[in-house]
């Protein structure tokens, strides 16, 4: 059973960004390839990797860290590509939860 601080601390991680934060962690992460996308408050970014294999290693390394988080990407694979599109629904938008797994995905991508 989780304690009530890693509650707190999970439910804190969801709530929207200020607008200072958004505007810095946006620019940080729009300079990796992360996209606004215009039509819903979400970030997306597609990865291609050399083979089948790097993408799924890949996307088994965010799913460990998303099922830990409580905090699930919606993706596509086909072969070596993997597109992802983060935002938290429950929130209705882009959160701290959302931008702290983009740092993470790209920690992980960068590791393949």
């Amino acid at each position: 059973m989780e304690s009530s601080i890693a509650i707190k601390m999970k439910s804190a991680e969801a709530h929207w960004l200020t607008p200072e934060e958004r505007s810095q962690v946006l620019l940080d992460l729009k300079a990796s390839g992360w996209n606004e996308l215009s039509e819903r408050d979400a970030i997306y970014k597609e990865f291609c990797f050399k083979n089948f294999n790097q993408a799924f290693g890949f996307m088994s390394r965010v799913a460990l860290q998303a099922e830990k988080m409580n905090h699930h990407p919606e993706w596509f694979n086909v072969y070596n590509k993997v597109q992802i599109t983060l935002t938290s629904h429950d929130c209705g938008g882009l959160t701290k939860r959302d931008i702290k797994l983009a740092q993470f995905i790209e920690k992980a991508a960068g590791s393949v």
